[in-house]
This record gives C-alpha cells, structure tokens and sequence, in this order.
C-alpha cells in the first residue's frame, strides 16, 4: 500500500526551493506540524524529498534498512571540500575507513586527549580581559581548531589558523548553497563563489599535504594519533598503504567535521547559559564543589553531572547537524509508503529535537530534562543529534568530552554575558548550524 502524502504548495518550476533557501528551519518545522509524519516537497522540476518525522522510519532508513540509500545531495557535493573520506564514501570503502580510523576514537583513547583540551582551553583565555567585547564563536572555532589538529595531528598549528578557519567557512558555505540549488553551475565557471572556494581548497591542501610529508619525513619516530595510524595502516588483502590522497581526505574529513561542529556547541552554549542565569548558578555551585578551583580532568567528568547535561540539552536545541538527508538507490517501503531511486528522504534533528509529543516545554533550555529516564521513555530516533546506525558519528564520544571539559575549565573562569541586554542570535543552517553573524559577548572574570 502506498500512504497519501501532502506537502507545502510549491511554485510551478522551483517548487519549494526557495521558500526552503529563505528559511530553512521555519520551512521544514512549519511543514512537519501541518502535514504530519510524511511531508512531500519538491527542489526545482524533478527533485522530490520527503520529511519524516517518525522515530520509527528514521530509524528504518538510518538502521535496519540504510543499504537501501546513499548519502544525499549536500554530502554528495561535499566530496569537492573533504574528498572521499569517511564522511562522503559509500559501501565497501566506508566499512574499511572507518575500521582503520575507529581505534584513534576508542574511549581510552580518546581519555588521553584531555589534557590537550584543557590546556588549549586555558591557553585561549590568557589573553581574555574582563569587560573585553569578544567574538565568542571566533574564539571556540580557535580552540578547537586547535585541539584537533593536536590530538589528531599530533602538531598544533598556530600560524595561519584565521586563514584555516575562514577557508573551512567559504567550503562550508559552498557545500549549503549548491546542495540546495537545481542549478548546477560547474567549478570550472569562474563565478565569484567557485572562485573563493578553489581558492580556500588550495589553502587547505597545502595545510594538510604538508602535515602529511613532514610525517612521512619523520621515519622512526613512533607516533599514536590519528595521522600515524592512516600511513601506518596497510589493506588486508594487498598489503598496500593509503596514498597521500587518501589520507588527505580523511584528514580533511576530520580537519573539517571535528572542529567546527564542537564549535558551534560550545557558541550554543555560552548563548544559553547568559539567556539562563538560574543554569549558570547552578553550573558555577557544581564546578566549585567537584573542582574545588583546580582545572578539570577527565577523571572528573563523571561527577560533572549538570555539566553534561548542560551539553546534552543544548545538543537537543541546537544540534550541530541540523539535517541527514539519504538518497534512494532501490525501491523501499518504509511506513506505508514505497520511495523511488533519485528521491530524498530528509530527517531532521531540529524538527524532532523540539517535537512536542516528546519533550514538555520543548521550546525550553531545561538541562534536568535528561536528569531523568527521558531517553529509555522516548523513542531511540526522537534524540540523535550525532546521526545514528553504521554512520553514526565516529567522534562523538571526543565531542561530549571535549564539550564539557572546555565548558568546565570556561566557565570556572569567566562569566561571558550578551554584547547587548536584548540581543537575539539567529541559527544560520548551513552544513552545520552556526550562529548567524557570530557571537559578540563581554567577558566578565568570576
């Protein structure tokens, strides 16, 4: 049986694209309360996706039948930024990236990367004044710029990290345009856009190749991080290494997903505690009884309870991805109705991370709501904000600790209050969502 699904009036040749561009958040949340668990809409002539907002079938397309898709538009144009790393590869090659690439996230693992955390964290604020007006999501995508190069990369990079952050921005912002667009104007055009974005490739090539070669040139030395396990990693039926390529675009992947993300948190979070000073109290007494003004460690992230929850709730507002689109590869029924190769099944976190049938006053910053057993009550896929099934997110066990250790080792130091007392900050969905226009706030040391 195939369900009827309804959808937003579109115009004739564009469908619902740009009411989509205009908006993207209140479009797909508008769409969902009026058309209920299946809302059809269309991108261009011939695009056709579908919103799902049942736990369920998200968990049918993510999970029990995710062969049956490939990853959608945006991700397929993301290959131009990270290449075929594990974020944009399908299949075979995934399963193997991810084996290879899976021991450098392990939790004891990951446990030694803590210390590079806090440290990058306190090296942030040593030139913070209080009264100082900063951009604060400027000073989180820094940190954890430089956090990842480090634990990752085993080398900080100091020099150039504007130039880094900013070419990552022009490829994200390349990625959101095109993966929303039904126009596809090749990179060969040399339009304004294709331009900065060739250019911004160049720059983080260049960033990267040369970690690469300076490693390669490093023979003897024994190194643990994530670049030393992709060039020591070797095929099991071959025997054959990655090429420079290869690790390039893993690298990248990583370079790119593993910091900006975890930004976009931390910007999220300073937002909310300053919108909610009864969260911040409450934050600052727990941090003065575990920590007793000593900086933390991961040894006392467990009993850093609000801390995390903190970081959870946030996730659920906020979610760093905002959207998992898959593409049809094979007919499949899923909840009634059969979806056809080259449509697009949508599921967005946004939407169902502010669903009232599973979160009371779903529009509130309420950390207690995890502080209960909210996750067994509700249904596994009305929660995910790092995606879920055999693509879930690899470092998102690295993200939750890193989270809470900057916020911890922040917010024992300084209170960050809005630029202005009514200052309302947008979310700006690209890739990932950001705070539109960044995050000005005024420092004020505790």
């Amino acid at each position: 049986m195939n369900i009827t699904t309804t959808g937003p009036k579109g115009l004739p040749i564009s469908g619902n694209l740009m009411a989509f561009r205009r908006s993207p958040l209140q479009f797909i949340r508008e769409a969902a309360e009026e058309h209920g668990e299946v809302v059809h809409f269309r991108f261009g002539p011939s695009r056709h996706i579908y919103l799902l907002t049942n736990p369920d079938h998200i968990k049918e397309v993510l999970v029990s039948k995710q062969a049956h898709f490939r990853k959608g538009k945006g991700l397929q144009v993301a290959r131009a930024v990270v290449g075929d790393g594990i974020l944009t590869s399908e299949g075979k090659k995934h399963l193997r990236q991810r084996r290879l690439m899976q021991p450098a996230f392990h939790r004891d693992r990951i446990a030694t990367y803590g210390d590079v955390m806090v440290r990058q964290a306190v090296d942030l604020m040593s030139d913070w004044k209080t009264g100082e007006l900063r951009d604060i999501h400027s000073d989180m995508m820094k940190v954890t710029l430089a956090i990842i190069t480090e634990t990752m990369f085993g080398k900080t990079v100091k020099e150039g990290a504007d130039q880094i952050g900013h070419a990552i921005d022009v490829g994200l912002k390349y990625v959101a345009n095109k993966g929303s667009s039904f126009i596809d104007i090749p990179l060969s055009v040399p339009t304004k856009s294709n331009r900065e974005f060739l250019e911004s490739s160049e720059l983080l090539d260049k960033t990267i190749y040369s970690l690469i070669e300076a490693r390669r040139n490093s023979e003897g030395e024994e190194h643990k991080d994530l670049l030393g396990m992709l060039l020591a990693a070797r095929d099991e039926d071959d025997g054959e290494g990655m090429t420079d390529e290869q690790v390039r675009d893993e690298v990248m992947t990583i370079f790119v997903a593993g910091h900006e993300t975890t930004a976009n948190t931390m910007s999220w979070i300073f937002y909310l505690l300053a919108t909610h000073p009864e969260v911040e109290k409450k934050l600052h007494d727990e941090l003065s009884t575990v920590l007793c003004d000593k900086l933390p460690t991961v040894e006392d992230l467990p009993q850093l309870k609000y801390t995390n929850l903190i970081v959870q709730e946030t996730l659920r507002l906020y979610p760093a991805a905002w959207t998992i689109n898959r593409e049809v590869v094979d007919e499949v029924e899923i909840g009634g109705h059969t979806y056809k190769p080259g449509e697009t099944l949508m599921m967005s976190q946004y939407v169902m991370h502010r669903d009232p049938r599973y979160y009371e006053q779903a529009e509130e910053f309420i950390p207690e709501r995890f502080d209960s057993d909210l996750l067994k009550r509700n249904p596994a896929y009305a929660y995910f904000p790092f995606g879920g099934g055999p693509r879930v997110c690899i470092g998102n066990n690295f993200a939750l600790m890193e989270a809470a250790l900057l916020l911890a080792t922040i917010a024992q130091r300084y209170r960050l209050r809005l630029a202005e007392p009514n200052q309302t900050v947008e979310p700006e969905p690209l890739v990932t969502l950001r705070p539109k226009n960044g995050l000005p706030m005024r420092l004020e040391k505790r």
